[in-house]
């Protein structure tokens, strides 16, 4: 059983790699990196070390969860099959999991999923168009009566459509995304969700309207108006906020800073690439601006290395600290 005293990452990074190692054509490199990846934290081996402790109740779905899991996207329903058995395997151990942990595995047999630094656009039936940033997962459920648009984890940006059904029953079905912490109904609009947190999600109107209820709110739904933005918890939402435009520069591939400190860039910037990239405190308050393409982020790790009084150090390829200048 995995020891819940391990982090949520920790315990979802030991899991990538079971099934990394599952594959039945593990390459050398593979293997250099999980080494790597073993020796970098007491913790990691911990983790390795528990999740191997069960690895005997999945040996039935070895060699199938591992071609699932490289598998095209054409393959999805052989994949999502294979991981919710893993899910039951997992659950069915004993294995108490945090919100984090469930959403990871939401997202792991959603309909549809991006991985780390991807972006996808999706085209509806009814014509909405759903972009999906890095690290996001979806589900889509159309019935005779609503359109739901489930977002599990990561970010997207919502450009609603008419519902094709007006024209033929005179009736439009309501339109909805739906999160763990409440749901979102748009009024003719374009609008970006995004999971801040396991706790809280942000929403962001640029055109329309759009209708925020949480999902344990005592007070009655929030009413978001193009220009505007805030988060959002499922017991309340927060104070209304401007809106910025350029945080949908994502949908081109770029990031735009405009005097942002160091470590809210890091942050950001950390979303689009495998790993761990933080900044040393003495560094977190330097001012970033500029627009940076996403297509590289170790270019734009060059870049702050050379315009701000700070070092770029790979303990890894997946392990790198911004630090002062020595």
């Amino acid at each position: 059983m995995p020891d819940s005293t391990l982090s949520p990452e920790v315990r979802r990074q030991a899991v990538h790699w079971l099934v990394e190692m599952q594959s039945d054509d593990v390459s050398d490199d593979t293997r250099a990196r999980l080494q790597q990846w073993l020796q970098i934290d007491p913790a990691h081996r911990q983790a390795w070390q528990s999740i191997a402790a069960f690895s005997s109740k999945l040996q039935s779905l070895s060699s199938p969860l591992a071609h699932a899991t490289l598998a095209a996207p054409s393959a999805q329903p052989q994949r999502r099959h294979v991981l919710k058995g893993l899910g039951v395997v997992l659950l069915t151990g004993g294995v108490v999991w945090t919100v984090a942990d469930r959403m990871a595995w939401r997202a792991w047999v959603a309909d549809h999923r991006t991985g780390v630094g991807e972006r996808a656009s999706l085209t509806l039936p009814d014509g909405t168009l759903v972009e999906l940033n890095t690290g996001t997962s979806i589900n889509v459920r159309f019935s005779g009566t609503e359109r739901l648009l489930r977002v599990m984890t990561g970010e997207v940006l919502v450009t609603t459509a008419q519902d094709p059904e007006l024209a033929s029953t005179g009736v439009a079905r309501p339109f909805f995304v739906q999160t763990e912490l409440g749901r979102i109904r748009p009024m003719g609009t374009r609008f970006a969700v995004r999971w801040v947190d396991a706790d809280s999600a942000q929403v962001a109107v640029f055109e329309g309207a759009v209708e925020i209820a949480p999902s344990h709110a005592a007070s009655p739904p929030r009413t978001l108006n193009a220009g505007q933005q805030t988060r959002f918890t499922e017991r309340s939402v927060d104070t209304i906020e401007p809106a910025d435009e350029q945080s949908t520069a994502w949908t081109e591939g770029m990031i735009v800073a405009q005097n942002m400190p160091l470590a809210a860039f890091v942050a950001e910037l950390a979303r689009y690439r495998p790993g761990r990239l933080v900044c040393d405190p003495a560094v977190a308050q330097l001012k970033v601006s500029g627009t940076y393409p996403l297509a590289d982020t170790d270019r734009i790790l060059s870049m702050l290395a050379a315009t701000q009084p700070l070092e770029v150090r790979y303990l890894t390829r997946y392990w790198v600290t911004l630090k002062p200048r020595a």
